[in-house]
């Protein structure tokens, strides 16, 4: 029996481009890539990094218009919840001190915001 994939989108190469390039930004300022793309049932981690000894997860969220809310802005509530569940799985298997980081882009910036759940409980 075969597959049956899904036919990319341009929104999907889209988003897939906006990974590749936080990867290498973020990897041009030292952080080394562990993962990516990491999917558990509860959610997906787009980019594992480690910055030293501490791990990083980062959110990359590209838009192609500011008028929709910015990329920053458009993690909400259940999108933190779910990102949260899928590092806590990690964490379960690779122990260490982690942050998250969000990586917003519109194609053409980049704007790197570290720790960016921070002032959350």
């Amino acid at each position: 029996m075969s597959e049956q994939r899904r036919p990319t989108t341009s929104a999907t190469r889209a988003g897939r481009d906006a990974e590749a390039r936080a990867r290498a930004y973020l990897e041009a300022y030292g952080l080394r890539t562990l993962a990516q793309n990491f999917r558990t049932r509860r959610g997906e981690i787009d980019l594992v990094m480690a910055d030293g000894s501490e791990t990083v997860f980062v959110e990359v969220r590209y838009r192609s218009h500011p008028g929709f809310g910015g990329a920053a802005a458009s993690i909400d509530t259940r999108k933190r919840r779910r990102l949260r569940q899928a590092a806590a799985a990690w964490l379960s298997r690779h122990p260490a001190r982690a942050r998250f980081d969000v990586i917003a882009t519109d194609g053409h910036t980049v704007d790197w915001v570290r720790d960016a759940f921070r002032d959350e409980a």
